[in-house]
């Protein structure tokens, strides 16, 4: 197993948009060099959560070390790393795709190129990876090899006239490509004989093992007992157990140049090893880390609150429990008057904010309510200070602000060209400054700029829906932008609800809080006394809605008789709601809260 001459190694990951065959072409792969049995297969070998078979993604990149003899005789081991295809974890994927010297670029044969295949494939090209074009689902009737082989040519300017046609549910073809991997991709470079240099690819927690690294050796060899340090942390650890997925785990001696496998070193939290750090020998370190290296950033933020109130220590452990298996999820403890005790969590994205969510009602059997999304915006004061704004409810007095920013992304969204018009209307609407419109065949390419925080909300759903499903979308965060941005409270009989104030552009203030408003208005039941929904920004009311009293008819038992008896009564009866207003105190159910959060105009 060890002293793998290193041009008998090929290292490769496997590069698609979602739902274009990744996982089975993985699949297929393991099958065939006989990885596992029969018996032991399953689909999509590879993904480990039911959230992942369930959707058809790939969430945690997942490593398989494969033995297969070629045609030329000789016996190459071939090192896969399946990466997540989804924009949140770009920055994972470009770690994996830095431990690789090549890469497969799989393309549905009847959906062709889709935004996050150019996403995958520019990363993978930036890294300097050799790639090979495969095609898959010829099976299909609607498979069009020919055409979305010219339209790799167009979009992504590879020559695709070698390109492999497989189907990796049926298995045709899977051979061709083994041995393009061997024959197309490059060999991994690497001395044995210098100082430790590891790349950090990944990790998990397991709960007997504690924290499982996944490294791709490039210089040195790493050992049992070896003593390691982490240059990004500077913490120290020793090898407690060293391996290799086949892909069941397979303990080795050692790890060379060029080799994938995995350590354990009784490291308790995920949080302590970071994705894309750089691991060397502690006595004898290499002299430079990787380049390549950034800590995980949040980008959107949300309050998780319980439903009830008395599950709140369930979700502090159990924020506590998916912590220790991800590091780029993070959360803090806060309160609210109308939700009571939670935790403001940041995530990558929309996907992994949906996936943390999922997994806390699924895995912990809790009810959920979430606020709604928000990005960092960056508030810089008149006093010269730079602050960044997570929560809304925190914005500080605005004669203190000078500037606000935003973040804004580049989108690049491609679309059949019936439906261009929607898509386009829809970004306009959203603010967004068009950057460039090009054409692939029936399909259009349309690359825009947009404020995150017109993203966030539904932007994607929306997308979806008018272009039927058909529409693809991918983004990378830019830069920060000045806006006008100004903060809307919501008032429920003069009282601010902390949960449902946003930050919003002043151009937009109006109808998002006029259709707020309408909301909640038949949301929040009738009481006994007026209730005025307001939404103000500041001290200006910008849209407002009234509930009527429910009314007990308190002349019901005259009969006849003089008017002013039935004036003495209703009057009676008004001084008691104007006081009741006063007092009274307004019961929002948290049906209103999450059908409120979960709108947007």
């Amino acid at each position: 197993m060890t002293d793998t001459p290193l041009d008998l190694i090929r290292n490769f990951s496997i590069v698609a948009h979602i739902d274009h065959g990744k996982s089975t072409l993985a699949d297929r792969l393991i099958q065939v060099t006989g990885g596992l049995t029969a018996r032991e297969m399953t689909e999509q070998v590879l993904d480990n959560m039911d959230i992942e078979k369930e959707r058809g993604i790939t969430i945690k990149a997942q490593t398989v070390r494969l033995d297969y003899p070629a045609k030329d005789g000789k016996t190459y081991v071939l090192n896969l790393m399946d990466t997540p295809g989804h924009v949140d974890f770009a920055y994972e994927v470009s770690r994996s795709l830095a431990a690789c010297e090549g890469s497969i670029l799989v393309v549905d044969a009847s959906q062709g190129v889709e935004a996050q295949t150019l996403a995958n494939v520019y990363q993978a090209l930036d890294a300097g990876h050799e790639i090979v074009p495969v095609l898959n689902k010829i099976d299909l009737p609607a498979a069009e090899p020919d055409r979305v082989k010219q339209q790799i040519e167009d979009v992504i300017g590879l020559d695709a006239s070698d390109a492999i046609e497989v189907s990796a549910k049926t298995g045709i073809n899977i051979e061709g490509v083994l041995e393009a991997i061997v024959t197309r991709l490059p060999a991994p470079k690497g001395d044995r004989a210098a100082p430790l240099k590891a790349m950090l690819v990944d990790s998990w927690y397991d709960p007997y093992l504690g924290v499982v690294v996944l490294v791709r050796i490039i210089d040195g060899v790493m050992k049992k007992n070896q003593r390691i340090k982490m240059m990004g942390t500077d913490a120290v650890y020793d090898i407690d157990k060293i391996g290799v997925f086949t892909p069941k785990m397979k303990d080795v001696a050692d790890l060379g140049p060029g080799e994938v496998g995995f350590i354990t070193a009784s490291i308790k939290e995920v949080a302590d090893t970071r994705v894309g750090d750089t691991i060397t020998d502690e006595k004898k370190p290499t002299a430079q880390a990787l380049p390549g290296f950034k800590p995980a950033q949040p980008v959107v933020f949300c309050g998780l609150f319980p439903q009830d109130a008395a599950d709140f220590e369930d979700l502090r452990a159990a924020m506590g429990r998916l912590r220790l298996n991800d590091a780029s999820f993070s959360f803090e403890m806060e309160s609210s008057a109308a939700l009571g005790f939670g935790f403001r969590c940041g995530f990558l994205g929309l996907l992994h904010l949906e996936i943390i969510q999922e997994r806390l009602e699924r895995e912990f059997n809790l009810d959920l309510i979430a606020t709604a999304p928000s990005v960092v915006y960056q508030i810089l004061q008149r006093d010269g200070s730079l602050i960044e704004l997570h929560n809304p409810a925190d914005m500080p007095d605005p004669m203190k602000i000078e500037i606000i920013s935003e973040p804004w992304i580049r989108a690049k969204i491609m679309t059949p060209d019936d439906y261009l018009g929607s898509v386009l209307k829809l970004c306009q609407d959203r603010r967004g400054v068009q950057i460039d419109l090009t054409y692939v065949g029936s399909r259009a390419m349309v690359t825009y700029d947009l404020p995150l925080n017109e993203v966030v909300f539904d932007f994607y759903d929306r997308l979806k829906s008018i272009s039927k499903g058909y529409a693809s979308f991918d983004y990378q965060i830019t830069d920060y932008r000045e806006g006008d941005l100004v903060k809307m409270s919501i008032l429920v009989n003069g009282e601010p609800v902390d949960a449902l104030s946003m930050l919003v552009h002043r151009n937009r203030a109006e109808s998002r809080g006029r259709a707020m408003c309408e909301k909640l208005k038949d949301l929040i039941p009738q009481h006994l006394f007026k209730i005025p929904i307001q939404a103000s920004i500041g001290a200006k009311v910008i849209a407002r809605e009234t509930i009527s009293a429910l009314r007990k008819d308190v002349t019901a038992k005259c009969y006849g008789g003089d008017i002013s008896r039935k004036r003495k009564l209703l009057d009676k009866q008004k001084e008691g709601k104007k006081k009741m207003r006063q007092f009274g105190k307004v019961d929002i159910p948290q049906e209103a809260f999450i059908a409120a959060l979960k709108m947007d105009a």
